[in-house]
Order: structure tokens, then sequence, then C-alpha cells
């Protein structure tokens, strides 16, 4: 079986190689996927797509019409993928839950330390011969109170390292999480949570109830100087909103690993060119803001997983067998 595997980098090779081995023939193409470049899968039963891939229907009709029959996803989310579009069409869909909930959620407490204790610009500072401590007062994390928005996998991780931190951690989601629970983590409406918290973490999904979760409206009821962190979806973000948050001081910390129009930007080196994005290139004149390129999953242990289960569905879907992840 051929499969087209879009947005390759040097470590899909590295780790999708060894998983699929000769059972099935891998094609790495370098280019993102959209309707222009779906012909490139012209010969191969399946395409396999990364989060910056363009999975609408117009890219999925493209894919269609050069034999590809199945999807299959290297992320957890799928929001870049119009699943309606897809059935429609006939085309199956897995995706790889769960690599690794303890790479994003590490990131998560890195971004927050960084942030509160100033690490990024202390190490700037000491490399050109400045040791001033001004600037660079931080606060305990422990006893503060963290805002938790979504508590699946990757929130419950957080949960617990936070806990261990002695933080007050208050959580927000329609499902009580059970291991959150006996973590003493309190449930709490969002709205509770956004007036409480002196730091707020979003790890929930992006569908149409949680696009901009954060915008004007939320901001407005946050405490001075909140410290706001995104490693799920760039799209739970209004950018602009947060960007004149962060100018009049309501936001006090930004930490983004995720950026809701990152896919022209993130994935590639971008050092040569002049960045057209004005909201992103804002967002880096501020001192307090920590962006990162959504590498919060870059991890051996993840990246181990996702050619695991990647292979794994490739192997069900040839021998006509059902997908556990399929979508």
């Amino acid at each position: 079986m051929k499969v087209a595997v879009f947005s390759a980098k040097r470590h899909d090779i590295t780790y999708l190689t060894p998983a699929v081995g000769t059972r099935h023939e891998l094609v790495f193409l370098d280019t993102h996927l959209d309707r222009r470049s779906a012909g490139l899968a012209n010969g191969c039963e399946v395409a396999s797509l990364f989060v910056s891939d363009d999975g609408s229907q117009a890219t999925l009709e493209a894919l269609s019409a050069v034999g590809v029959r199945f999807l299959a996803l290297r992320s957890t989310g799928y929001n870049h993928v119009d699943l309606d579009a897809a059935r429609r069409l006939g085309l199956r869909v897995a995706r790889v839950p769960g690599y690794s909930p303890y790479a994003v959620a590490e990131h998560t407490i890195g971004l927050i330390l960084a942030l509160d204790r100033k690490i990024h610009r202390a190490y700037a500072r000491v490399r050109e011969g400045n040791f001033s401590l001004d600037g660079l007062l931080g606060f305990d994390l422990h006893g503060r109170t963290v805002g938790v928005v979504g508590t699946g996998t990757i929130g419950a991780v957080v949960c617990r390292i936070l806990a261990g931190f002695g933080c007050r951690v208050v959580a927000h989601d329609r499902v009580e999480n059970p291991v959150c629970l006996e973590l003493g983590v309190e449930y709490v409406d969002l709205d509770r949570l956004l007036t409480e918290s002196d730091i707020i973490t979003l790890h929930c999904p992006l569908t149409a109830d949680t696009h901009h979760l954060i915008d004007v409206a939320a901001l407005s009821r946050v405490k001075k100087g909140v410290m706001l962190v995104n490693t799920s979806r760039g799209g739970l973000v209004d950018t602009a909103a947060v960007v004149e948050a962060l100018k009049d001081g309501t936001v006090g910390h930004l930490g983004l690993d995720v950026y809701e129009e990152e896919a022209e930007l993130f994935f590639e080196d971008q050092s040569e060119a002049v960045i057209q994005d004005d909201v992103f290139s804002r967002l880096l004149t501020f001192p307090n803001v920590l962006v990162t390129g959504h590498q919060a999953f870059f991890t051996v242990d993840a990246l181990e997983q996702i050619a695991r289960v990647t292979a794994a569905n490739l192997d069900g879907w040839a021998a006509g067998e059902a997908v556990p992840t399929e979508l």
C-alpha cells in the first residue's frame, strides 16, 4: 500500500520508517497539503496529514479524485479536517489519540515557570554579561490559584504537576475527571475560574463552542495581571483581544505554543523572511510574552508513539479490519 506523507520533516522519516517497515511504501513529501498539492498523492491509497495540513472539503475532494481512500492523521486534534466532507466522499479518517500527555503537560509547566521567573530574559541577559536582577522579579507558584480549562488526559497531568507545586487548582470541564477530584481539584464554572485564577492554562479541543473561548468578554473578568498559557489549539484564543489586554496590563504574562494563524508560520524556518502577520509580530514585541512554535508534543517518547499508532492504523485499514482510532 502506498502512503503519501504530507508535511514530512526529518523526524517523521526517522520514526515512521522503522515503525512501518516494508509493509507499506511511504512517500515523504515536505509540502503542506492543500487543494493544489493534493495531486502529489496520485497513485496513493492513503494520505497522512499533520496539524498544519489543510483538510478542507476542497482538499479532500482533490485527494479523493486521485484515489485516496484513507486519511491517517499524525495528531490527536482533527479540527483541520472536514469530517462531514470526508464521510460524504467515503474517506475514512483515523488519528493518534493520547500519544504523550506528559510531553504537552510538561511543556505547559515549562512555559509557566519561564514566564514567572523570566528565565528566557535572564538567559539573554547573562550571555551579554548583564547580571542585574532588575525586571526579573517572579512569584512563588506555591499557594497560587491555577485554572485548568479541560481536564482530559493532558489537563489531568497538568493538574497533578500543579498539585505537586502546592497550587490551588480549579478546573472547568463538561465532565469531571475522577483523577482530578482525587487530587483535590475543585470544579467550577468558567466565570468563576476566570475571576479567581492567577494562572489560566487551556487544554480543551477546538470546537465551534470553544472557538475564541478567551475573548474580550472573558478577559474583562480575569484578575489584573493574570498569566495565560495555551498549548492546546490556537483558535481557543482571540489573539487581537489578548494583544489589547497585554497593552493595558490585564494579561501580565502570556505563553503560547499554538497560534490561530500558525499554518502560515510554524514548522518552517522563517528567519530570512519578513513576517506578514501583523498581530503575531505585535505579540513578539512584548517582554512578557513567550511563544514556542508548536513544539509541546515534540519528545522522543511522543514521536515513537505517533509512529507506532500511525503504523497500526495503516495496517488495520490495509487488512480491512476495524481501526480503533477511527473518527
